[in-house]
């Protein structure tokens, strides 16, 4: 009876200490990818796009993970009428927070409200969280959501500043079948289009107030099948961002996916962009 103990005992232990070294070892790993990235307090908020939700995020949001640069996201969800509810939360001196925002209205077109519900949802993590940075990721009209934030809320000096932009897929000038068609738009060497649509045309505002210590991304699709366009959005659309804000941002670039997995709803699933949306964030 004692010996049976005793190896019911043994096994015990055992168990434990091999649960004690993959835990150490998995603490260890981390800490070797975590120095890779740079260790700020800086949430970075992600918006999806027209008819989706957080779940398109998550593919990007757990590659970051993955790849060490956090550990910890959360989500904020947006009711029909603006009000925030967070899920979730973030401890005090947590390194680079990642936040899924998810809209329930999914298909409200009115670009302002997108960008007082991103204002919302910024001052409830403010409020809980007292950051003074933010990083912006958007996808598809998850862009206008963030420009829109940033045309309406310009002079306000309560909100933090914003850091660094991703943009995904966005549509600054006009959506195919709708106000674009493909190869009819053309650019010129500072990215301003020959054709300007009505919300192209309010957004040229971004010239004069867009934040001069915010570092921009701009990354678009090209299926490579003639049209120029990741099939929703033609890359002039895309790329006539660098007019509006290039001149002003701390800095600008544009990185072009190309084949099938840069379609318009395959890019927030694709592990290129996820490579280049992390170096860009938060590469040493």
């Amino acid at each position: 009876m004692m010996k049976k103990k005793s190896l019911i005992f043994s096994t015990v232990v055992a168990m434990i200490l091999v649960v004690l070294g993959i835990f150490t070892y998995s603490c260890q790993a981390q800490a070797i990818k975590s120095k890779k990235y740079v260790q700020e307090s800086i949430p970075t908020i992600f918006f999806h796009g027209y008819g989706s939700s957080y779940k398109a995020e998550t593919q990007m949001t757990e590659a970051i993970k993955q790849a060490g640069v956090t550990r910890k996201i959360i989500r904020v969800n947006v009711s029909p009428n603006g009000y925030v509810k967070i899920i979730g939360s973030i401890p005090q001196k947590t390194k680079n927070p990642i936040v899924e925002v998810n809209y329930d209205n999914n298909k409200m077109t009115n670009y302002h409200t997108a960008g007082l519900w991103a204002k919302n949802v910024i001052e409830a993590l403010q409020q809980d969280y007292k950051f003074k940075k933010v990083n912006l990721v958007g996808h598809s009209m998850g862009n206008m959501a963030i420009n829109y934030y940033i045309l309406d809320n310009y002079k306000n000096k309560k909100l933090p500043k914003v850091n660094k932009v991703v943009d995904i897929a966005g549509h600054f000038n006009g959506i195919i079948d709708e106000d674009d068609e493909p190869n009819q738009v053309t650019l010129n060497k500072a990215g301003k289009p020959d054709k300007m649509d009505q919300t192209y045309q309010q957004l040229l505002k971004l010239r004069k107030i867009y934040p001069t210590n915010t570092k921009v991304l701009n990354i678009y699709g090209d299926k490579n099948d003639g049209t120029h366009s990741d099939g929703a959005v033609t890359n002039s659309s895309s790329k006539s961002l660098k007019y509006l804000v290039s001149k002003r941002a701390k800095s600008y670039q544009e990185k072009k996916i190309v084949g099938k997995m840069a379609a318009h709803s395959k890019l927030h699933e694709n592990k290129q962009v996820d490579r280049i949306l992390i170096k860009f964030l938060w590469a040493k």
